[in-house]
C-alpha cells in the first residue's frame, strides 16, 4: 500500500471515498479537516463531481481499484442495495489489501455486509451518521451535534469511535443484530416527517393557504422538540382528548379531499397515536374504545353513530 502523504502527521490516514454522494463527499471533507489526507474520490454523475470539487478541491477523480490500492482507509458511500455487490466484486478482483480500514456509511448493515472484505485482511467499520445531508459545506457545521450508529468487533471498536469523535460527532455503539430496527426507526422518525410535512402543506396550499409553510415551520418545530423532551406526555389534539367528534369530522373532510394518500397517513397516525395514548393511561379505556370506532376500517366506521359530538366521549371539557 503506498504512502498517501509522507508530510501528514503520525495517526493520519489515506482517505479514499467511493462514493461522492451527499454523505460521502461531507464526511470526506471531515476527515480531512480531522488532518487526514483524502487521497482520491469516484464521482460518475456530474452532480457528485460537482460536489467533490467543492467539498473536496484539489483530490483527484479516480477509478475504484486505484482508491483502493492507495488509500489506508476506505469510505463506502453507495446506496444501502449497491453495497454487498461492491465489496463482494471488489474481493474477487483481489483489490481488498490485508490491515486497511474499510468503512461504510450504510444505516441498515452492520460489518457482515464487509465479509469478503475482512476476509482479505481488511479491518471493517460501519459507522452510520444519522443526520439528513445536503450535499453542502453547511453538513460539516451540523456534524457537532449528531450522532453515529457504529458497529465494529470489539478489539477495533475504539478505532470507529475515534474517527467519530474527530469528526466532531457522537459515536453510539449499535450491535450488529440490532441494525436493521435501529435504522427503521431512524427513516420512520426523519423520512415520514418529511412525508408529514409535505401531506399537510398540500393540504394548507390547496385550502388557498400562501406560504404555508410559514405556518407549520413554528407549530412542528415547537412539536419536535417538546416530544424530545417530554415524550408522550406532549401530545395534545383531539385524539389525545378523546374528542371523537373532531375525529370524525376529520375524516370526513379527508374523505372529500382529493387526496388519499394523506387521508390514509391521517387514519393510520391517528390510530397509533390512539392506541399508544390508551396503552399509557392518557385516554380511559371508554375514550380509547370510541376513537379508534371512530377510525376503523369497516363499513361505516368513522360514522357519528353513537358519538356524543358535542363534547369528548367522557363528557369532560376539552
Amino acid at each position: 500500500m503506498s504512502s498517501a502523504d509522507a508530510t501528514r502527521r503520525p495517526g493520519r490516514l489515506g482517505v479514499g471515498v467511493i462514493g461522492a454522494g451527499r454523505v460521502g463527499s461531507v464526511l470526506g471533507a471531515a476527515l480531512r479537516s480531522a488532518g487526514h489526507a483524502v487521497i482520491g474520490v469516484s464521482a460518475v454523475s456530474e452532480a457528485s463531481r460537482e460536489r467533490a470539487e467543492n467539498l473536496l478541491p484539489g483530490v483527484p477523480v479516480l477509478e475504484i481499484p486505484d482508491i483502493i490500492e492507495r488509500a489506508e482507509l476506505v469510505l463506502l458511500s453507495v446506496p444501502d442495495d449497491a453495497l454487498p455487490g461492491l465489496v463482494e466484486g471488489l474481493a474477487q478482483l483481489k483489490a481488498w489489501q490485508a490491515g486497511q480500514l474499510v468503512v461504510h456509511t450504510s444505516g441498515r448493515y452492520g460489518i457482515g455486509v464487509l465479509g469478503p472484505a475482512r476476509a482479505a485482511g481488511a479491518i471493517p467499520l460501519a459507522i452510520h451518521p444519522v443526520m439528513t445531508f445536503t450535499g453542502l459545506s453547511l453538513d460539516l457545521g451540523r456534524l457537532p451535534d449528531s450522532a453515529f450508529g457504529i458497529t465494529a468487533p470489539s478489539a477495533v471498536l475504539p478505532i470507529a469511535q475515534a474517527l467519530v469523535v474527530e469528526m466532531g460527532a457522537e459515536p453510539v455503539v449499535v450491535e450488529e443484530e440490532s441494525r436493521v430496527l435501529y435504522h427503521a426507526a431512524l427513516a420512520h422518525a426523519s423520512n415520514h416527517l418529511v412525508t408529514i410535512a409535505a401531506q399537510s402543506a398540500q393540504l394548507l396550499a390547496d385550502l388557498g393557504v400562501q406560504d404555508p409553510d410559514r405556518m407549520l415551520g413554528p407549530l412542528m418545530k415547537a412539536s419536535l422538540e417538546n416530544a424530545l423532551a417530554a415524550g408522550e406526555g406532549a401530545l395534545t389534539g383531539p385524539v389525545a382528548r378523546g374528542d371523537a367528534g373532531t375525529v370524525v369530522a376529520h375524516r370526513a373532510a379527508l374523505e372529500g379531499h382529493d387526496a388519499p394518500d394523506v387521508r390514509q397517513a391521517y387514519l393510520g397516525m391517528a390510530r397509533a397515536t390512539a392506541v399508544r395514548a390508551l396503552e399509557r393511561g392518557i385516554l380511559s379505556p371508554a375514550q380509547g374504545e370510541t376513537i379508534l370506532a371512530a377510525l376503523a376500517d369497516t363499513p361505516g366506521g368513522g360514522g357519528a353513530q353513537g358519538l356524543r359530538l358535542g363534547g369528548p366521549p367522557d363528557g369532560s371539557s376539552s
